[in-house]
């Protein structure tokens, strides 16, 4: 299966620049993945699809400020870093430029309040740097850190929570998980009072569900790694949903990507990690519906729905959307896939 295959022409200008007015108010395309008809309708109306018997699956990762602009501490250089991973306070970071960045060379940022000492080069312009501050990350990462908008985001942000989910609360993505950005408080409410359990997982979006595809053959792509907590309360609702026969409906291709990843006969609580590639001819075996965004060509995401459904419904979807003047990406509309 060659990555070329999952490309289609997008005009500039269907590009979401910045979040509807109001959350619930962007447009939803409902598709039967089966068939590939399709339905048009705004995001409220979302409302229609749920029965007592459904499960709304969220994932409540928060964004952290994660795109530092700082100059080598020796030459003034100016370096970006987008943070990735970090383990006892070692981050890895995508760094421009990367084959700059020399081992024990130290980043400023904000007058020294941060600095960042390069430890190792760990290729493919990610870097391993030890973290110099005093007091508490986060709160210094606040003071500095820019929100990490993709890179086809050219407008400024005016309000930072809107690239924020109303029910985010668990700091450490570095994108947001966008299929999210719909719901409002009021919306999550009437769909609680329609007898829908929703349930809260986190997976902090990290360089897996953004990094392109490079390779020609899909086969040969490898995912980084994310990570994701399934507590004991959340893994024995999950359990007793499919126990239940309740239609697992994920909000967003990282709900699907751990929920997927964590299933094997049942759902197990505690601190996991995965590198899960959804991709045509995959088994799905615990989500019945998706709600996701319109995904960018060539992109795992792309691939990930396409699984779901077919490249062929998903394909002819996206031109339709093309022609119904549906806004794509990050701050664009919404697909409901059932």
């Amino acid at each position: 299966m060659k990555t070329q295959e999952f490309d289609y022409p997008l005009p500039q200008e269907k590009i979401a620049q910045h979040p509807t007015d109001k959350r619930d108010h962007s447009k939803l395309m409902i598709m039967d993945r089966k068939t590939g008809m399709i339905e048009h309708h705004l995001f409220y109306q979302v409302l229609a699809e749920f029965t007592e018997n459904d499960c709304l699956i969220i994932n409540n990762s928060k964004v952290i400020p994660a795109r530092l602009i700082g100059e080598k501490q020796d030459t003034g250089g100016v370096v970006e870093l987008l943070l990735l991973e970090n383990e006892n306070n070692l981050w890895q970071c995508l760094t421009k430029p990367a084959k700059r960045v020399k081992k024990n060379q130290i980043i400023s940022f904000g007058d020294g309040l941060l600095k960042a000492r390069c430890l190792e080069n760990l290729g493919e312009g990610i870097i391993l740097y030890e973290m110099i501050y005093q007091g508490i990350f986060l709160e210094v990462l606040e003071q500095l850190g820019q929100m990490p908008l993709p890179p086809y985001i050219y407008e400024k942000l005016v309000d930072k929570e809107r690239y924020q989910t109303v029910y985010a609360k668990n700091p450490g993505s570095v994108a947001a998980p966008t299929a999210g950005f719909h719901f409002t408080k009021e919306l999550l409410t009437k769909i609680k009072s329609l007898g829908v359990e929703i349930i809260e997982i986190t997976l902090h979006v990290g360089l897996g569900t953004f990094r392109p595809i490079l390779e020609e053959d899909i086969a040969n792509h490898k995912m980084h790694c994310e990570r994701y907590y399934i507590s004991e309360n959340v893994k024995n609702k999950l359990n007793a949903a499919l126990k239940n026969k309740k239609r697992m409906i994920a909000v967003g291709t990282t709900v699907v990507r751990a929920l997927e990843s964590n299933f094997n006969g049942g759902f197990k609580a505690g601190f996991f990690t995965t590198d899960i590639f959804i991709y045509p001819n995959y088994k799905f075996k615990v989500i019945d519906a998706l709600i996701t965004n319109f995904h960018l060509p060539k992109s795992t995401l792309l691939l990930l729905v396409s699984a779901f459904s077919t490249k062929e419904h998903i394909l002819k979807a996206y031109q339709e959307a093309i022609l119904k003047d549906y806004r794509f990406f990050s701050f664009g509309d919404a697909m409901f896939l059932k």
